[in-house]
């Protein structure tokens, strides 16, 4: 083989390279044989040029017969060409050289396993034997690399015996093709006996098996490994976010504050690394810090991608952050990111959960492909803001449209019926689901179909529906029925579901409180001293209500009763204007709402200073009259802040938007799009 020459050693200055190339951009010229030199066609194609320059130079290799047979430039146009993504140019140097030594199937076989060819490079591995060429410590770990991704277990283990033959067991690179290969292929015992048994583990080493746990779901398994890491000293890098990114979910806050730690210390944040850490964030209900983070990458100078806005796109939906999220939005359409499924559909969800569902089904109907995702998050929209009938009417054009409904599909739709009292509607849809699309009901139908019966007022059948599941109800099923029993004033259906949360969540302190609001309704004082005494026995505490109001990109929030915002004077004074309006209006506080163990008088002022409350007066004080208000809270709004919220709606000639945790309420002129049904 001829060896190359580094460039740097023939030419003082880049002129006659400047002149080759300049000649390959005119195909009328042709260079003088003198300026036309292997170190030359070397020296363009260690640049990676561009096709058309490459097929020019190639030709020019071609027609010269001291250049046609070079197997050093025979290798590096074969590479070039993998590069531009023409395997198949590659491939027909490949065969036209008559002595094929092992570097020649080396470099063919990248070039297909870069080119996600792998099958292809899977047959010229296997006919490596028929020209009597045998594979080195070069070869395994490419040939590995294509068993990983077409999934390939069986050739893989072959391989995996036939490098335990020939002793290439030990070889760094190879083991590592192994760990990846087996986790790719979800034999992690396997995977993880590789590593143990490696006498030289290098990052890569780590990152393989880090990857391997992530590809099948195992986050925390992930970040196991990544904690063996950080033991020995061995320092994470950018492969290492990357290697975490298919399994990021839901995991405990010390996880979350490692990934952080991980994060902060790489030593180069790459597009990827920032990716991961704002998936991370958001998949834990940490939206403020994964906008935070999305609004950073700008100080590193490091562009967004589509990964990104689709990341952090859920963070804005659950913060109510429209601003931030129309702002991605016209990124998006400024970079032409679009039409682009994922972001399509996580802007259609970020418009539904910041209330604006005109933004919302302006996306779907822009979108050029729909997928069923797309139609769900579209029937979720219509449902949460109380529109049931047109969320049933979406989801009946859907299954016209062709597109089979999955699980989460009914999910949805039955949810929306029950939003809006559908429960005729919802009925068909249980039966539909089983019946035409075989579909076995799991727990979140029967819970919706419970959510449902109750909101009609049928506790009794919802608790005989429970009772006849043929699957042991859960926290959401029981919840569900004990909602509907303080709203129907269902004290003996309560207490038995109450009984049956408080085995299943005895921590959960919202179930205590609605037992409590039941006892209380029914004047059964003593048995509302009882609870909560048993919640401040087990150290229970009620979750502070939060309301959260957007202004100017920067999200603020309001606890009941609370006086740390700047601008609280003016709150309060607002307040009372709008309360003394209100109770000329006929206002009168519903006290059921309010704190049991307090004075009358001091249960009027705790009405009077919840959390969303305080949160709209401030955005009244805070925009242009009859701007449209947008109010986040984190738990459901209570019947006394309802209406409050139309009469104020009334007075301030404005639309006002609460999300809670069970929808939206769209007050305008005095009336609720609910309906007064939530």
């Amino acid at each position: 083989m001829t060896a190359v020459v580094p460039l740097s050693r023939h030419l003082s200055t880049a002129k006659k390279l400047q002149v080759l190339v300049s000649s390959l951009q005119k195909p009328a010229y042709i260079p003088q044989n003198s300026a036309f030199s292997e170190d030359l066609c070397c020296g363009i194609l260690d640049k990676n040029p561009d096709i058309n320059t490459l097929k020019k130079l190639h030709s020019k290799i071609f027609i010269d017969q001291n250049f046609h047979s070079n197997p050093s430039l025979s290798i590096k146009l074969m590479r070039s060409y993998a590069v531009c993504r023409k395997p198949e140019c590659a491939r027909h140097i490949f065969d036209e050289i008559s002595n094929k030594n092992v570097v020649f199937f080396n470099v063919m076989i990248r070039s297909y396993m870069n080119n996600q060819l792998y099958s292809d490079a899977l047959l010229l591995f296997k006919s490596m034997s028929a020209y009597g060429t045998s594979p080195d410590n070069y070869t395994y770990p490419c040939v590995l690399k294509a068993c990983s991704g077409s999934e390939n277990l069986r050739l893989g283990s072959q391989i995996h015996a036939l490098v335990i033959q020939v002793g290439l067991d030990s070889n760094l690179f190879i083991g590592n093709g192994l760990i990846a290969m087996y986790g790719k292929c979800s034999f992690l015992i396997e995977a993880r006996r590789i590593f143990n048994e490696m006498p030289r583990r290098d990052v890569v080493s780590y990152n393989s098996l880090v990857a391997g746990f992530a590809q099948n779901g195992l986050f925390d398994n992930s970040l196991d490994v990544c904690r063996e890491m950080d033991l020995l000293g061995l320092k994470s890098d950018a492969g290492t976010m990357a290697s975490l990114s298919p399994a990021v979910s839901n995991t405990s806050r010390e996880n979350v504050s490692f990934v952080e730690k991980m994060f902060s210390n790489l030593t180069k944040k790459n597009l990827v690394s920032y990716n991961v850490m704002i998936s991370v964030y958001v998949n834990n209900s940490m939206s403020s810090k994964a906008i935070d983070l999305f609004l950073a990458m700008e100080g590193d100078k490091i562009e967004p991608d589509s990964v990104t806005f689709a990341s952090v796109l859920p963070a804005c939906g659950d913060l109510s952050a429209l601003l931030v999220g129309r702002k991605i939005h016209e990124f998006v359409e400024r970079k032409n990111l679009l039409p682009n499924l994922a972001l399509e559909n996580a802007l259609m969800d970020m418009y539904a959960k910041c209330g604006s569902l005109i933004d919302s089904r302006k996306v779907f109907d822009e979108m050029q492909f729909r997928d069923v995702v797309s139609w769900t998050s579209m029937i979720s929209a219509y449902g949460m803001n109380g529109q049931g009938r047109d969320a049933v009417s979406l989801f009946k054009k859907m299954t016209d449209s062709g597109l089979t409904p999955d699980s989460i599909a009914f999910v949805t739709v039955l949810s929306a019926c029950s939003h809006a009292g559908l429960l005729e509607e919802g009925r068909f849809f249980l039966k539909l689901m089983s019946e035409k699309y075989s579909i076995n009901s799991r727990i979140e139908h029967f819970a919706c179909m419970v959510d449902l019966l109750g909101r009609s007022g049928k506790v009794e059948e919802a608790y005989t529906f429970i009772k006849k599941m043929p699957i042991e109800p859960n926290e959401r099923v029981w919840g569900a029925l004990l909602s509907a029993c303080r709203v129907y004033s269902n004290m003996e259906i309560g207490i038995v579901a109450a009984d049956s949360l408080f085995k299943l969540v005895p921590e959960q302190c919202g179930y205590y409180v609605l037992l409590s609001n039941i006892y209380a309704k029914a004047c059964k004082w003593e048995d509302v001293t009882k609870v909560r005494h048993i919640m401040k026995s087990k150290g229970i505490k009620k979750v502070p209500g939060i309301s959260s109001f957007e202004l100017n990109g920067q999200v603020h929030t309001f606890l009941a009763c609370d006086k740390s915002h700047p601008r609280s004077g003016e709150i309060y004074e607002e307040l009372d204007v709008l309360v003394g309006k209100m109770k000329e209006m006929g206002y009168v506080p519903e006290k059921d709402f309010a704190l049991h163990d307090v004075e009358e008088e001091e249960k009027e002022f705790h009405l009077a200073v919840h959390s969303e409350k305080l949160a709209i007066v401030f955005g009244i004080l805070s925009t242009e009259p009859g701007t449209m208000i947008r109010i986040t809270k984190n738990l459901r709004i209570c019947g006394d802040c309802h209406v409050a919220m139309k009469l104020i709606s009334q007075i301030s000639k404005r639309e006002i938007v609460v999300r809670d945790t069970n929808r939206f309420h769209h007050f305008r002129d005095g009336i609720c799009s609910c309906g007064d049904y939530w």
